[in-house]
């Protein structure tokens, strides 16, 4: 039955310069991000989207990319998945190239970030975030692709039909390890590890098909994540942000709405990577939080829309 499966044995790497550098495409997936959300947030600033002036752009997404999504992202992974990388190898907290990157610590630091940059220019801070959240999708979109191209944050056990069997299952399963480990080393006594294993797995056949025996079949959670948190978030959230140039904070609110709600259904299909938290996993758990922060939002943003009303109409 498991020969039906497809087993993942995509490359992490679009070009190799060697074993262990080259362009990745977890890297490539990051400009992607940034690039659409440029050219988009330009054109939300152009057509009169928020606070922020179309000249303003290029240098707040450069700032906003480097403090808020990467130093953000890795401190929040290291903070709430690995806290003891603190103690046992503080220096790896810079090895951003092996992966860890955690969304939750994305947007909090670009919620940060974002407040700081419209302190200093004496603009609307929820103006800011209004364009923000609404291009956020793009990123978050190419970033679970991204996952699955790594094979990580794998799906839970499944037997649909488009299950897929993810090698680096080997790295949380000693048993099965040993089982492969034992069958490969025939092929090649260089097999003897889980990490040659998985790059073997690339371009053999003959490894795959071991796998293929012993490998659980899986959602692609990341693909699914990839829909909910990019393709039907941005697509929510560009059409409120279009209906609602006024009052600022109105599309913030519903980002931090609406992402939480799509995140706790994908993790459903996910494979928890840190100890759950009741009945909840990490991320689960962690999204709980936005759904307060999302109704402040969205009473603070009816607050000044009643207050123009009544100067309005006074």
């Amino acid at each position: 039955m498991f020969f039906a499966f497809y087993v993942h044995h995509l490359s992490p790497f679009l070009i190799h310069f060697n074993e262990q550098v080259g362009i990745r495409w977890y890297g490539l997936a990051y400009i992607a991000g940034f690039i659409g959300a440029f050219y988009l947030l330009k054109w939300l600033a152009r057509n009169g989207y928020g606070s922020l002036r179309e000249n303003q752009v290029g240098d707040f997404v450069f700032y906003a990319a480097l403090f808020g999504v990467l130093i953000g992202g890795r401190l929040g992974y290291v903070l709430f998945y690995r806290p003891s990388m603190l103690t046992e190898d503080p220096l790896g907290i810079f090895r951003v190239w092996d992966g860890g990157m955690a969304s939750h610590g994305g947007i909090i630091g670009l919620v940060i970030f974002s407040a700081i940059y419209a302190r200093r220019h004496r603009i609307s801070w929820p103006g800011v975030g209004d364009n923000l959240v609404a291009v956020a999708p793009i990123g978050l979109f190419f970033g679970r692709l991204a996952n699955f191209i790594n094979g990580e944050l794998y799906g839970r056990i499944t037997n649909v039909p488009w299950a897929v069997q993810f090698p680096a299952e080997l790295l949380d399963h000693p048993n099965e390890a040993a089982l492969v480990i034992q069958q490969t080393s025939k092929i090649d006594p260089t097999l003897d590890n889980v990490p040659e294993i998985i790059a073997a797995a690339r371009h053999s056949a003959q490894v795959r098909e071991i796998l293929g025996g012993v490998l659980t079949p899986r959602h692609p959670s990341q693909l699914y994540e990839a829909f909910l948190e990019g393709v039907v978030l941005f697509t929510l959230l560009i059409l409120i942000r279009l209906r609602f140039k006024k009052p600022d904070g109105v599309t913030t609110g519903c980002f931090f709405l609406l992402y939480p709600l799509m995140r706790i259904v994908g993790e459903f299909f996910r494979e928890p990577d840190a100890p759950m938290t009741g009945l909840l996993t990490r991320g689960q758990f962690l999204s709980l939080f936005m759904f307060v922060v999302g109704a402040a939002f969205l009473w603070s943003a009816r607050r000044r829309y009643l207050a123009n009303r009544s100067v309005s109409n006074g």
